[in-house]
């Protein structure tokens, strides 16, 4: 009885941890600019001092820009005053190292895709670690959360005041963090002022970083969609002015297929949908302020509520 009662228990395990398996979204690499692929793909060197990372001092995970696998923890990082970013340890298994072809440096490398992160240097006495792993920022994304081993997937959406979209995204489940940001335009590092002229070409969105266990590309997709109305041209409720347009920014090209069939599908229901699909770009952080913006005070969204489409 004991043994049948172990057999039962021990089968339903096993079905749950294949569903559990089945359910993990397959996520694809992202696609990389020419400038990234040349570090990233062709171990090129980003030039010293101009990377985002270089001097970056706030809490969470640096993850690797081709595929997303988190590599590093902020508490590991250090100024080393060389030009690129310095870290004294990698979470664990996420590094890969080699030794260079004349043999006199050792490459690092993202342990799930291959992508080239920069080299690793002993001895230096930065740290009581004795350790520097020197990065190339081109080569990296960052998480204001701190993660574990593993990959993560990212979302660029754009669909009115990014108060309102970040407030929905962040209460959804697998969701890990939620960034408000300009993107889309033709100027680097733009203000909010600057956006709000509607001359950068930027619009107002957010980046997530979800847990593809929890959840899927598809379904914030459709949330985001739910969310806003992507019928609108030119704004988003009252605020109107293209930085507050709709606009689906994909970085592999699974996010656009999956952002293509979606919005087939809404056509064919009768919507005029006005959201663009375009290549994913340089994503500006927002000022402070800007972040967790109705958590922070207490209110709630002012054009962007739930309507059931799919």
């Amino acid at each position: 009885m004991y043994r049948l009662t172990f057999t039962i228990i021990l089968f339903i395990t096993l079905i749950i941890m294949s569903t559990e398996t089945f359910s993990q979204e397959k996520l694809q690499y992202n696609n990389l600019t020419k400038a990234e692929s040349d570090v990233i793909n062709a171990k090129g060197t980003e030039l010293p001092f101009i990377g985002k990372f270089t001097n970056y001092s706030e809490q969470g995970t640096y993850i690797c820009k081709k595929c997303g696998a988190a590599l590093y923890h902020s508490t590991d990082k250090f100024s080393s005053e060389c030009g690129w970013p310095s870290f004294d340890d990698e979470i664990k298994g996420a590094v890969v190292r080699y030794t260079d072809a004349d043999g006199m440096r050792t490459e690092i490398t993202c342990a799930n895709c291959g992508a080239h992160l920069g080299h690793v240097f002993e001895g230096e006495r930065f740290t009581s670690k004795n350790l520097r792993h020197c990065v190339n920022s081109v080569s990296l994304d960052f998480v204001p959360a701190i993660l574990d081993a593993g990959r993560y997937g990212t979302a660029v959406f754009a669909g009115g005041c990014f108060w309102g979209v970040e407030y929905f995204m962040q209460k959804e489940p697998g969701v890990i963090s939620v960034i408000s940001g300009y993107t889309g335009g033709k100027v680097r590092n733009p203000t909010y002022k600057e956006v709000c002229t509607g001359k950068t070409g930027h619009a107002e969105a957010v980046k997530i970083i979800y847990n593809p266990g929890k959840t899927t590309y598809d379904k914030l997709l459709r949330l985001f969609m739910e969310i806003h109305d992507p019928t609108q041209i030119g704004g988003q409720g009252p605020d109107l002015g293209e930085q507050y347009r709709s606009e689906i920014f994909y970085l592999n090209d699974d996010q656009k297929k999956i952002a293509e069939k979606d919005i087939k599908l809404l056509k064919d229901k009768g919507y005029k949908i006005a959201t663009a699909i375009t290549p994913a770009s340089d994503f500006f952080e927002a000022e402070r302020y800007h972040q967790d913006y109705y958590f922070n005070n207490g209110k709630t969204p002012y054009c962007h509520g739930y309507i059931k489409r799919f």
